[in-house]
């Protein structure tokens, strides 16, 4: 018998074992800290974070992931039923591989002296394996979808499993070999921010594709309103970092107008499934 009571056969109560609310409440300052910075002071990251990052459309878009990082993972402490949160954790997986890796590629264009340094390699020298060892484990607990689950549109998942292996390798792609994305992205990108933003699409794209296996919309509904509140803060980026914009690029108005469509279709996913699920939060 396991700290949380499990046995060796698998009981499926969908329950929230204790040691992941331990880790998601360890985690939510970390994720807290960094959307102060990065969202709060963009201009300060040499002062304030683990290494210089401009424009500041960069720290915001870093900031506003943080930030829906908070609410899923004070969600995690404080929720009750395994799969609402579960199709989340491949994607916080690959996304912490990715800056693992960026972090070792890039090393000398760290701040080693600051402290925030410090926080930063320790936060990923520990979630790429912390992250999914805790997937693995409270996974035992997964519950199968009954009859009386309100379900996704089929189209929704089709879509979305598409969307999600695209952007998944796109951001693979691009992580690889960012010298492409450095020369045309919207806003001036380094290597290293280039190879951070991939990360980012890492984890869009893997939490795209995985969500839409299950076909709750209960399932989904935390990963949709953690979108909804990151999109709305990436746009809010966008209005204050406007001048970091290069107009004349083509790319610029697909990529904000793509992120605009993006989050129009989410709302009104989210306002027809809700329209159809009463159960609480």
């Amino acid at each position: 018998m396991t700290d949380d009571g499990a046995t060796d056969a698998p009981l499926r109560d969908d329950r929230i074992l204790h040691v992941t609310r331990l880790v998601a409440w360890i985690i939510v300052p970390f994720l807290a800290a960094a959307f102060l910075v990065l969202f709060g002071f963009p201009g300060r990251t040499t002062e304030l974070f683990a290494w210089t990052i401009r424009p500041d459309m960069t720290p915001m878009l870093m900031g506003a992931g943080y930030g829906a990082g908070v609410y899923f993972f004070y969600r995690v402490a404080t929720g009750e039923e395994w799969h609402r949160v579960a199709p989340v954790f491949p994607g916080i997986a690959a996304f912490t591989w990715f800056m693992a890796v960026a972090t070792v590629l890039h090393w000398e264009n760290f701040n080693h002296d600051h402290y925030t340094f410090v926080l930063w390699v320790a936060l990923y020298a520990v979630t790429p394996v912390l992250v999914p060892a805790i997937w693995w484990v409270n996974r035992r607990t997964a519950s199968e979808p009954s009859v009386e689950d309100v379900r996704l549109p089929r189209a929704v998942r089709l879509v979305g499993g598409a969307l999600g292996v695209l952007v998944t390798a796109s951001a693979v792609v691009l992580f690889v070999a960012p010298g492409p994305m450095v020369g045309a992205w919207p806003w001036a990108v380094s290597p290293l921010t280039a190879r951070i933003l991939a990360g980012w699409f890492a984890l869009f794209g893997v939490v795209s594709g995985v969500v839409v296996l299950d076909p709750r919309w209960s399932a989904a509904r935390l990963l949709v309103r953690s979108q909804l509140l990151g999109f709305a803060l990436v746009l809010v980026g966008v209005a204050r970092a406007w001048s970091d914009f290069d107009p004349s690029n083509p790319l610029t108005w697909g990529v904000v107008g793509g992120m605009v469509l993006y989050l129009g279709a989410v709302s009104v996913l989210y306002l027809r499934m809700e329209s159809r699920h009463d159960a609480p939060g």
